[in-house]
C-alpha cells in the first residue's frame, strides 16, 4: 500500500507529504495528552468532577483531531482551497449567530451550542481565513487590477467586527496579525508597514478605552498590586517550583491551585511537574514545527501554496508565542490555548484542520513554472524558487 510503485491515494500521500513535520505535529499532540494526566485532575476535583473527567474528554477529542489532521493532509491543493472556503463561510455565519444565540461566559459570547457540544467558531475562522486570504492575495498579485486583496480585507473586517462584539480581543489580534502577515509577504512598501504599526497601536489604545475588561487586564499587568493576580501568581510559582528537572509526575503543589492548569496555563503546570528542561524541549518542538513549515513553504513554486502555508505556520507560531508569553507573565493574561497541548475540543480540531491544510499545501509537486511579471517580493519566505 505504501510502495513507490503504488498509485493509490494513500501511497501518493505517503511519498509526497513532509513526514518530519507530520511526526512533529503528532508528537506535540501526544505531549498534550500526557500533560492532561498531570494538569487536569486537580481542576476536575475543584469543579466537583471525577479526576479522570478532563483526561477522558481530552482523549476523546484526540481521535477526531487525528482524523481531521490526516484527512485534510490528503487533499489536493484545489480541494484544500475549496474546503477552506466552505469552513470560512460556515464559521463566519456561526460567528455572527453566536452574538444572538451564543452561550455567555464571564460577560462574553464566544461559544454556540450545537449537537450537544459547544463550538467556538472563531477557532475555525483563523486557519480558513489564512488560506482564503492567501488565495485572494495571490490572485491579486498575478492579475493586475483584480480587487482580490480588497475582498480579503473586507472579509477580515467582517470577522473582526463579529469578534469585537463578542468581545474577544485576543482572537481579533490574531486575525489582524494574519492579515498583516499576508500583506507583508505579498510585498507591500515599508511606508505601508509603518502605517500599519501606527494603526495597530491606535487599535490597542481604542480597545483600552472601550473594553473595560481589557483595560482592567492592562492595568493589573502594569500595577499588580491593584488587581487580582491570583492565577498569574500561581502559574509563576509552578514555574519556579519545578526547577530544572521538576518535582515529578503528580508531585507539583503549585499547579493544584491554578484555575486553568489544564487549559491556558498547561505550560506552567508542566514546568512544575517536569521542570525547565522539559519546558525548553517543548518550546524547541514548537519552534521546529514553525521553522520546518516555513522551509517547506519556501520550496513551493505555486504562489498561493507558498503564501498560504507560510501564513498558517506563522499563525500557529503566534498563537503559541502568545500562550507562552502569558504563562511567563510577559504580556497581560489572555485566553489563548497552546495548540495541541491545552484542553479544548474546538481548538484542537480547528488547529488540526489548519495544520492538515498546511501539510496538503506543502506536499511535493512536479516542478511548476511561475508566471512572469509578478511584483517584487517583500520576504524570502515567498521569494520565487529558482
Amino acid at each position: 500500500m505504501f510502495s513507490r510503485e503504488s498509485k493509490t491515494p494513500i501511497a501518493e500521500w505517503w511519498w509526497t507529504t513532509d513526514k518530519e513535520l507530520l511526526a512533529a505535529l503528532v508528537l506535540l499532540l501526544m505531549v498534550g495528552m500526557v500533560l492532561s494526566f498531570a494538569a487536569s485532575p486537580p481542576v476536575a476535583e475543584r469543579l466537583g468532577l471525577g479526576p479522570w473527567h478532563f483526561i477522558i474528554r481530552h482523549a476523546l477529542f484526540t481521535v477526531p483531531t487525528l482524523i481531521v489532521l490526516f484527512g485534510t493532509s490528503l487533499l489536493s491543493r484545489r480541494a484544500a482551497r475549496v474546503s477552506a472556503l466552505a469552513v470560512l463561510a460556515v464559521s463566519i455565519i456561526l460567528l455572527w449567530l453566536t452574538l444572538r444565540f451564543g452561550v455567555e461566559v464571564k460577560g462574553a459570547k464566544r461559544w454556540i451550542s450545537a449537537f450537544g457540544q459547544t463550538i467556538q467558531p472563531s477557532e475555525f475562522v483563523k486557519p480558513a481565513f489564512a488560506v482564503i486570504g492567501a488565495w485572494l492575495f495571490a490572485e491579486s498579485m498575478k492579475q493586475k487590477g483584480m480587487p482580490a486583496r480588497s475582498l480579503a480585507t473586507l472579509i477580515m473586517l467582517v470577522i473582526v467586527g463579529g469578534l469585537l462584539l463578542q468581545p474577544d480581543i485576543g482572537q481579533t489580534a490574531l486575525v489582524l496579525a494574519t492579515w498583516a502577515v499576508l500583506l507583508f509577504l505579498s510585498g507591500i512598501s515599508w511606508f505601508v508597514i509603518f502605517g500599519l504599526i501606527i494603526a495597530g497601536l491606535g487599535m490597542l489604545f481604542g480597545a483600552y478605552m472601550f473594553f473595560p475588561h481589557f483595560a482592567k487586564r492592562i492595568d493589573t499587568f502594569i500595577n499588580p498590586e491593584g488587581g487580582n493576580t491570583y492565577q498569574v501568581d500561581k502559574a509563576l510559582n509552578s514555574l519556579l517550583e519545578g526547577g530544572w528537572f521538576g518535582r515529578g509526575p503528580g508531585e507539583s503543589i503549585a499547579k493544584k491551585f491554578i484555575p486553568d492548569a489544564h487549559a491556558d496555563y498547561v505550560f506552567s503546570a508542566a514546568a512544575g511537574e517536569f521542570g525547565i528542561l522539559f519546558s525548553l524541549c517543548l518550546v524547541a518542538l514548537i519552534a521546529f514545527i514553525v521553522i520546518r513549515a516555513l522551509i517547506s513553504a519556501q520550496r513551493q513554486t505555486n504562489l498561493f501554496a507558498r503564501l498560504a502555508a507560510s501564513t498558517l505556520a506563522i499563525q500557529f507560531g503566534l498563537q503559541c508565542a502568545i500562550n507562552l508569553a502569558v504563562n511567563l507573565n510577559l504580556i497581560p493574561p489572555k485566553g489563548m490555548t497552546l495548540p495541541f497541548v491545552s484542553y479544548g475540543g474546538t481548538s484542537m480540531i480547528a488547529i488540526a484542520f489548519g495544520m492538515g491544510l498546511m501539510l496538503a499545501l506543502t506536499r511535493k509537486k512536479p516542478e511548476e513554472r511561475m508566471a512572469t511579471g509578478l511584483p517584487a517580493y517583500r520576504s524570502a519566505v515567498v521569494a520565487p524558487a529558482e
